[in-house]
C-alpha cells in the first residue's frame, strides 16, 4: 500500500473537500453507547404467550443481533484496515471517526445479545465475505466493496428492523446506525470517485474480477437463514429474492457512475 501523502502548501486539495465534510459530519453525528435507553425500555420487542413461544420469539431476536454483531465486529477489522491503508491525509482523518463507529457499534451491539439472552448461530456466508474483502488487494477494491456496497445495502435492513422493534433498544440503536453507516456510504462514494479517477485500467480490470468472484458468496449470505429464523426465511424468500436482486442492480448502477466498464459483471440470477 502506498505511505500517506501529506499535502504541500501550494497544492490543490479542492478534490477531497468531499471526504472532508464528511468528516466533520461524522464528528457531529458521534453517540455513545450508554445514551441508548437501557432500562428504560426493553432490549427486545416483547411478547405474550407460552413459554414455547417466547422462548422462539426471543430466539429469533437474537440471530438478528448476532448477525449484525458478526457483521461489525469485521467492519471494525475493515475501517481499521483503510485507516492503514488510505495515501490520502483527507480520507485518513475520516477514517479515524469510522474506526470509532464501528467500535462503538459492536459495543452496543454486545452489550444488547447479552441483554437479549446471548449469542446466537454465526452466518458462515458472512465470514466467507469478511475474508474475501480483507484481503483484497487494492485500497480501490476495498472501498467499493465495504462503503460503497455493503454499507448502502445494510441501511434498509436497519430499518426494516427498526420498525418491526418499536419501542426497544435495538429500534434505538438501528436509528442509530441508519445515520452513520449513510455517512459510511456517502464518505466511500467520494472517495472511490478520487481513487478510480487517479487508477489505472489494470486496477479497475481488478475491481471487476474481484466483484464476480464476491457475487455468489454474497447471494448465499444474502438468502442464508439460521435455524432460529427457517420458517421466517421459508416465508420471506421472494421478497429476499427481490431485494437480493435490487441490492446487485444499484452496485452495478454505481460501478457504471464510476466509469467502471460492468459488461463482464455476471449478475448471479
Amino acid at each position: 500500500m502506498e505511505t500517506e501523502q501529506l499535502p504541500r502548501e501550494d497544492e490543490d486539495r479542492s478534490a477531497y473537500a468531499g471526504v472532508l465534510r464528511y468528516y466533520e459530519l461524522a464528528k457531529r453525528a458521534e453517540w455513545q453507547v450508554r445514551e441508548l435507553p437501557w432500562g428504560n425500555a426493553p432490549p427486545i420487542p416483547e411478547y405474550k404467550g407460552s413459554p414455547e413461544k417466547l422462548a422462539r420469539r426471543r430466539d429469533l431476536w437474537r440471530s438478528v443481533i448476532m448477525q449484525q454483531l458478526q457483521a461489525d465486529m469485521f467492519a471494525v477489522e475493515m475501517a481499521s484496515q483503510l485507516l492503514g491503508a488510505a495515501p490520502h491525509v483527507e480520507a485518513r482523518l475520516y477514517y479515524t471517526t469510522m474506526v470509532q463507529d464501528e467500535s462503538r457499534h459492536t459495543e452496543a451491539w454486545l452489550k444488547l445479545v447479552e441483554a437479549a439472552g446471548g449469542r446466537a448461530e454465526r452466518d458462515p456466508y458472512l465470514d466467507e465475505l469478511v475474508r474475501f474483502t480483507l484481503d483484497a488487494e487494492t485500497i480501490e477494491e476495498k472501498v467499493f466493496l465495504m462503503q460503497v456496497f455493503y454499507e448502502r445495502l445494510i441501511i434498509p435492513r436497519f430499518r426494516m428492523i427498526a420498525r418491526a422493534s418499536r419501542g426497544t433498544v435495538l429500534e434505538d440503536l438501528c436509528n442509530r446506525l441508519t445515520v452513520d453507516d449513510g455517512i459510511h456510504h456517502s464518505s466511500g462514494v467520494a472517495y472511490e470517485r478520487i481513487l478510480l479517477q487517479r487508477s489505472g485500467e489494470r486496477t479497475k480490470r481488478q475491481l471487476i474480477e474481484g466483484a464476480n468472484r464476491m457475487l455468489p458468496i454474497f447471494v448465499q449470505h444474502a438468502l442464508w437463514r439460521p435455524k432460529a429464523r427457517e420458517v421466517i426465511g421459508r416465508m420471506m424468500y421472494d421478497t429476499d429474492v427481490r431485494m437480493l436482486r435490487d441490492d446487485i442492480e444499484a452496485g452495478v448502477r454505481l460501478a457504471k457512475s464510476f466509469g467502471l466498464d460492468v459488461s463482464d459483471v455476471r449478475l448471479p440470477f
